[in-house]
């Protein structure tokens, strides 16, 4: 873990609506994880523990009255590119809920991870995050804790490194190359997740704050920022909203349609919910 000072910074951006507005946040000192959680950890938690994701559980059906038993499966969401190029107006045209993926296979039954033990682990839900975290002592990162730590002590700029953006001869994250949602050709080779540290670590000496892969916070949804949320000190009504602020974009953000892999940049996820893109890592308190 890096120790990480804490103080005073400018929270949030104007780039999209739901960034702002830009307030003066303040967080005490704490631990982040270097890198985001890989497989490999992960695994170790699993052997360890016997823990099921949510993703591995079949849902019950109480919970999803009316609803088709042969639909009810273990399952999640898979980022599935299309044949060509579409319009950008529908995600579910390169979303498909697959059965059988998880974490242990992120793309479906006949994919897996072993041999991506140092990529971030992914299809991970906000449970399933949690209970890793409190098995190793720590927690989920406040949504302030996160961004100040990504912004690396560069405060106001545009991405974690400063505001120029990078080029295709010195990409700084793992973020899609090429045409969105069809044509990808990969970030310093890497097609979907790349391993943890590939690219050049921030100030504060943290790799893939942006990009790569989504992580959760422990804060629960808002569709704007709130003077409540940045005391950074813990999260606002945990366990009472069923979304969570996801945070730093990830290998599948394209400049042309989702330019997210920013320190400001959030996006909202159910807690129930897991996808190809999204991982975590943990903090602690000092």
């Amino acid at each position: 873990m890096i120790r990480i000072a804490g103080g005073e910074f400018a929270m949030g951006s104007t780039f999209y609506p739901e960034e702002g507005p830009v307030t003066q946040a303040s967080v005490a000192p704490f631990e982040l994880d270097r890198t985001p959680v890989t497989n490999a950890e992960f695994a170790a938690f699993v052997r360890a523990t016997g823990y099921v994701t949510v993703a591995e559980r079949v849902p019950d059906p109480a919970d999803f009255p009316g609803a088709d038993p042969d639909l009810l499966v273990a399952g999640s969401l898979v980022f599935v590119p299309t044949s060509g190029p579409v319009t950008l107006n529908d995600w579910r045209q390169w979303w498909r809920w697959t059965p059988g993926a998880s974490w242990r296979h992120p793309y479906g039954p006949t994919s897996g991870v072993d041999d991506k033990g140092e990529h971030p682990v992914v299809q991970v839900a906000f449970e399933d995050a949690n209970a890793y975290a409190e098995w190793t002592g720590k927690r989920l990162p406040t949504e302030a804790e996160w961004e100040f730590a990504a912004r690396g002590g560069i405060d106001g700029a545009v991405y974690a490194w400063g505001d120029a953006s990078d080029t295709p001869d010195r990409l700084l994250a793992n973020h899609w190359q090429g045409a969105f949602p069809w044509k990808n050709t990969g970030a310093n080779g890497w097609i979907g997740t790349s391993p943890v540290g590939t690219f050049e670590p921030n100030l504060f000496g943290l790799v893939d704050m942006t990009g790569n892969t989504w992580e959760w916070t422990a804060d629960p949804w808002r569709p704007t920022h709130s003077a409540q949320q940045h005391c950074g000190c813990g999260p606002m009504g945990a366990g009472e909203h069923l979304q969570r602020v996801l945070k730093g974009g990830s290998h599948l953000c394209s400049p042309e349609y989702c330019l997210r892999y920013r320190p400001a940049a959030r996006s909202a996820q159910d807690e129930d919910s897991a996808a190809t893109h999204v991982g975590f890592r943990c903090a602690r308190s000092i």
